[in-house]
Formats: C-alpha cells, structure tokens, sequence
C-alpha cells in the first residue's frame, strides 16, 4: 500500500526528482519522506478510524484541496522561476534547509484529503476496520511506512545516479519544465474542486 500510495507520479514525485538533481540525495529522499509522514497520519486516521478527523477531513476537503493546489501551484511558481546555477553554488558554500524539503514534502501530500479515502477503502476491504484489530492495523502501517520509504529511496537513488551526467545547461531546462508540471497539477486540483460544486 506505501508503494501504491507513492508511486503515481504526482507534484511531489516530480518535486523529488528536481531537488535531487539540484541540491542531491538527501533533498530528495527528504522531500519524499515528508509525504511519507503525510501517508502514515492518513492511514492512521483510517486504520483507527478516528470518525471526528476524518469527518472533519471529509466536510471540508474542497477547502483543504484548494489550499493544497495553491500550494502547490506557487511551489510550481517558485521552481519555474527559479536559477539553477545559484542553487547549485549556494548548496556547494552553505548547508540544505532539509527541514524545509521536508515540510514541504509533507504539506503538499497532507493537503490532499482523498488520501484517506484510499486507505479507508483498503481497510475495509482487508478486513481492517473492524473492533480488536490493533495489530493488524499497526503492522499495516509499518508497511505503509516501509513501502513509501523503499519507493522514494529507490526514486532518489535512481535520479542521483544519473545527477552527475547533467550539465547546468541542462538544469534551467529541468527547472523550467518542473516548475510548469508542478504549477499544472496545483492548478489541475485548485480547477477540479469547482466541478464538484456543479
């Protein structure tokens, strides 16, 4: 289940992919540990079926999911905008703001409420939603956890693979192109949220 929930490349996926090549292994891997924190608090939600979040969740996930497209619109922004070159440079003399790879690798995954339907609905469909099922529900999790760490790490290490085979020319083009597909799907889901209003 962590791999499915990972896997599908979304705004975070190729989020992951650019700060790889940009900044390294690390800011990558980072990033996509945030959305694997993000997976695990859904799951768990689901899992425990903490019925007042997740009604919450589900009440309001128009507003969660516009706020999560804006964000994820102006992350697309920020990387469009901005100039390899000097990232590269400024990585080389200063230390990575990993806590902020992180948190944002969590938020852009946290704002996307449909995350617990998936996972509720692969609870229910295990068997997993039911009374004195504690066990099975924790160790689920730790798979969701170990799956969603074995894929983002296996993405990192693949892009960092090939990092060093890409010249700084090559970066703007990565940067422009990312920023473009990231701001899409931020704005995919800020668009979506009004068909569901018809």
């Amino acid at each position: 289940m962590g791999v499915a929930v990972s896997a599908p490349l979304g705004p975070l996926g190729v989020l992951c992919i650019q700060r790889t090549i940009n900044k390294g292994f690390l800011a990558g891997f980072v990033s996509g540990m945030g959305a694997v924190l993000a997976d695990v608090i859904y799951a768990s939600i689901a899992g425990f079926g903490i019925s007042i979040i997740a009604d919450f969740l589900t009440a309001h996930q128009l507003i969660i999911r516009a706020l999560g497209g804006i964000i994820v619109l102006i992350v697309g922004i920020l990387i469009f905008r901005s100039n390899p070159v000097k990232q590269f440079k400024r990585h080389k003399t200063q230390k990575n703001t990993y806590v902020s790879d992180l948190l944002s690798g969590f938020f852009i995954t946290i704002t996307n409420p449909l995350t617990i339907v998936f996972f509720g609905a692969v609870f229910a469909g295990v068997g997993l939603n039911k009374v004195g099922t504690f066990e099975p529900i924790v160790l689920t999790l730790v798979g969701i956890f170990a799956g969603a760490t074995i894929w983002w790490m296996g993405l990192t290490i693949l892009v960092n693979v090939f990092r060093n085979k890409i010249r700084l020319r090559n970066l703007w083009w990565i940067n422009k192109i990312t920023g473009v597909v990231v701001a899409v799907f931020g704005l995919a889901v800020f668009v979506s949220i009004f068909f569901n209003w018809w």
